[in-house]
């Protein structure tokens, strides 16, 4: 089975820049077109409302995936109108597939014993070589969980991310303010006043020992705040083998040069996320929508500034 490390690897050398675009679709900020047209197909229930995210998603992907890598829908949005929610995000799934591109789910699954099996195999357990939209489960690439419950709860995750060529990234230190509430706890001996982030950055590391691909890289990797630069110069010596999945870039206020400590001297190791920013792009300051050229080149523009800034942080290493 290929190594997801190695796949992710890859796909960020042939796309020239490690930038993950995040698709969560809010109705009340899609394009009037996007959401004009669902509705003159069906009244405004659930089915329409999937219809219209399905859309608009497929319409962001078009624009994005040769200058991409990497898109990342977080199923929350999508959950919330049930069945059909789920529909539209499996469809998001297939389509980003075909077009060549690996889909990270943003879970943040947890649970332990039969429970967590059931959410790994639910969410990963097919073959990457054989995804399709029928596929068994989600077909993502790729989620995030917690590790909140200890290594119970990461178990069965990593076993079906190692049998089927997947990936997990385990939450350590988010980009929200309030993280600091847990993650910044002082931990007492033994563990010598380190933080709890720092704790679970240890044992990151020791759970993708054994799944390091040719990359040098594990299929363990790490969800790590871009709004806390420091914080991740830190980390990445702790975990030297963890691909860092960013978020906090654009709208929570993280910038180029802040996303450079979590790269390794050889300019490898992480993806950076962006969902408003990007897919938003075309409202301006007052959330209007901005008339005159469609919205998808308002999007491209906005994956275009991004790479810029993104290579440019990564290039003066």
């Amino acid at each position: 089975m290929d190594n997801f490390s190695d796949r992710l690897l890859d796909a960020i050398n042939t796309k020239g820049s490690p930038i993950c675009v995040g698709l969560d679709p809010r109705l009340e900020l899609l394009p009037n077109s996007i959401v004009k047209k669902a509705f003159q197909k069906v009244r405004k229930t659930n089915s329409a409302i999937a219809n219209a995210f399905e859309a608009f998603n497929k319409a962001v992907i078009d624009v994005v995936f040769d200058l991409v890598p990497v898109v990342k829908p977080q199923i929350a949005f999508y959950e919330a109108y049930g069945a059909a929610g789920i529909k539209a995000f499996m469809n998001t799934v297939a389509y980003a597939h075909r077009k060549g591109l690996i889909v990270i789910e943003d879970a943040k699954r947890n649970d332990i014993g039969t429970t967590a099996a059931a959410y790994a195999l639910g969410h990963l357990g097919c073959p990457s070589s054989r995804i399709t939209s029928k596929s068994q489960g989600l077909g993502v690439d790729a989620i995030t969980i917690n590790a909140y419950l200890g290594y119970d709860g990461i178990k069965p995750f990593i076993e079906r991310a190692s049998e089927y060529g997947k990936g997990v990234f385990i939450l350590v230190k988010t980009s929200n303010p309030s993280s600091r509430e847990i993650q910044d706890l002082i931990l007492a001996d033994p563990f010598q006043g380190m933080t709890v982030y720092e704790r679970v950055a240890e044992l990151v590391d020791s759970w993708g020992e054994k799944s390091i691909g040719k990359s040098g890289f594990s299929n363990v990797g790490a969800v790590v705040g871009a709004t806390f630069p420091s914080v991740a110069a830190q980390l990445r010596k702790l975990m030297p083998n963890a691909i860092f999945l960013l978020p906090g870039y654009g709208a929570q206020g993280a910038k180029g040069k802040d996303i450079a400590p979590c790269f390794n001297a050889a300019k490898k190791g992480a993806i950076v996320s962006s969902s408003r920013q990007i897919t938003y792009a075309f409202r301006n300051a007052e959330g209007k929508e901005i008339s005159g050229v469609p919205f998808t080149e308002h999007i491209r523009k906005a994956v275009i500034k991004m790479r810029k800034d993104v290579n440019s942080a990564i290039g003066a290493l």
